[in-house]
């Protein structure tokens, strides 16, 4: 996995790349993760990355800790993942999204025909 050259910590860009994982039917919940050294070892991270990686999952309550056994993935994680990126997206990203479409003059029709044709392409795509 490469990091990105962004502002955000490594640490949440690999609990993001879980995170997607488990949107996307990758890993299930339920499901047992790598350890600490078997995923710091893959994505050739230090192990200490990876376990606030972990702790910062688990604080979200995506995962837990099965001591001696592992981590593991929520049963209600997708559900967790989903509200958490919503509650972002409204709170954070939205403000600024609509205020560009205002100011490029986008009407919420186009905007509906825009997201109606995204999610078309993507379907064909699967």
């Amino acid at each position: 996995m490469k990091f990105k050259e962004n502002n955000k910590a490594i640490y949440l860009q690999i609990a993001d790349k879980i995170s997607d994982d488990i949107l996307l039917g990758t890993i299930l919940p339920g499901a047992r993760i790598p350890s600490v050294r078997e995923y710091a070892s893959t994505l050739e991270v230090n192990a200490n990355t990876i376990m606030r990686s972990y702790e910062y999952l688990e604080r979200q309550g995506v995962i837990f800790n099965r001591r001696g056994i592992g981590f593991f993935i929520t049963d209600d994680a997708p559900h967790v993942i989903s509200e958490l990126r919503k509650e972002t997206f409204i709170e954070g990203e939205m403000p600024s999204f609509f205020h560009q479409l205002n100011l490029l003059g986008v009407s919420p029709d186009e905007l509906k025909s825009m997201f109606e044709q995204y999610l078309a392409k993507l379907l064909s795509n699967n």
